[in-house]
């Protein structure tokens, strides 16, 4: 409410240029609406963390400067509201709209970005992740966030911009020994689920702090790389998302092409040294696009589409994501005339 700052269960219809609001009566909407909210010149804010107890609001600010908070009844009835009142506010920007859509499963994280300054920032005692007494079956857990309250976290502060993108972060801070699981849900999907699906964006699974840091590499994990591999003309750089060899997981990793000699490198973007984490020779090998109407053998984990994989000279086959059928082919016809 405006005047008297309560919550109240109101009836919403969304038109192509406003929301309706009606008040429940008998468990009826009346038939005239209580109120509006118009939708031209408004900004949407969701996820909205100005109410710490209610973490499924939508804000909406008017170009009058009026703000209306709307809270929905679960996490995805809010980003369904969320994407659809966006729409309708670009509804004579088609291009706006479509770019929407495309970042809703877009993975193309920051430049640059650093787990220690998102671990930083998230330990914050005013603007970080808000710690809570969490309970699961009996249980009680201090000093505890929900997944769904991260990648909430996440997005708010501009670290990602799509749910799955946050996914993609939260699990690199779990797999880094940054955060750990905590209670029965979560603690089960990190044991038998794949790598890509152990972080769960959910508010039953429980997460905390982990004590240690950092996770440090030995020397005998580090990786060896030829001066000569590194010295080749780049022809193409670019986020990718790459799926292990070992653990089935997918993570976003920077991939640098080159000439002269032929090499495909990756890199970690959360490793602050700008050395490779992994990279094979181009010479040999076959790289083809993977149609996206099912999930090819050797392929786990969550897949958005747009696959194409590259088989070494050497039998080991590399399964790479692209976030556009356009970009998966710039990659293919940047790799093929170098095989």
């Amino acid at each position: 409410g405006h005047i008297v700052h309560n919550w109240k269960v109101r009836w919403f219809v969304l038109l192509q240029d406003k929301l309706l609001y009606y008040k429940l009566e008998g468990g009826k909407k009346e038939s005239s609406p209580k109120g509006r909210i118009l939708l031209d010149g408004c900004t949407i804010t969701c996820p909205c963390l100005e109410y710490e107890n209610r973490p499924l609001l939508i804000k909406l600010k008017t170009k009058t400067n009026t703000d209306y908070f709307l809270e929905c009844c679960s996490r995805e009835e809010r980003d369904s509201w969320a994407l659809d009142i966006t729409g309708a506010i670009h509804a004579g920007h088609p291009v706006q709209v479509q770019e929407l859509h495309r970042m809703k499963n877009s993975f193309k994280l920051l430049e640059n970005i650093s787990l220690h300054d998102i671990v930083d920032k998230m330990r914050d005692s005013s603007t970080g992740i808000k710690l809570t007494l969490n309970l699961e079956q009996g249980n009680r857990y201090k000093e505890t966030f929900t997944g769904s309250a991260l990648v909430d976290w996440l997005i708010s502060n501009s670290f990602a911009v799509s749910r799955f993108e946050a996914v993609t972060l939260a699990s690199m801070l779990m797999e880094e020994s940054f955060t750990k699981p905590v209670g029965a849900r979560s603690t089960e999907a990190m044991r038998y689920s794949d790598l890509s699906e152990q972080f769960l964006d959910d508010s039953t699974a429980l997460y905390m702090f982990a004590e240690s840091s950092k996770k440090m590499l030995s020397s005998k994990e580090e990786l060896q790389f030829n001066i000569s591999e590194l010295s080749g003309m780049i022809v193409k750089q670019g986020y990718l998302v790459k799926q292990g060899h070992k653990r089935k997981n997918w993570k976003v990793r920077k991939f640098v092409l080159r000439a002269d000699p032929a090499f495909l490198h990756y890199y970690d973007p959360t490793k602050e040294e700008n050395r490779p984490v992994g990279g094979f020779s181009l010479r040999g090998c076959l790289v083809s696009a993977l149609e996206d109407n099912g999930v090819p053998t050797g392929v786990k984990g969550n897949v958005q589409g747009n696959l194409f994989k590259i088989i070494t000279k050497n039998d080991i086959h590399y399964y790479i994501q692209a976030s556009s059928k356009a970009e998966r082919a710039q990659w293919i016809e940047a790799i093929k005339p170098l095989t």
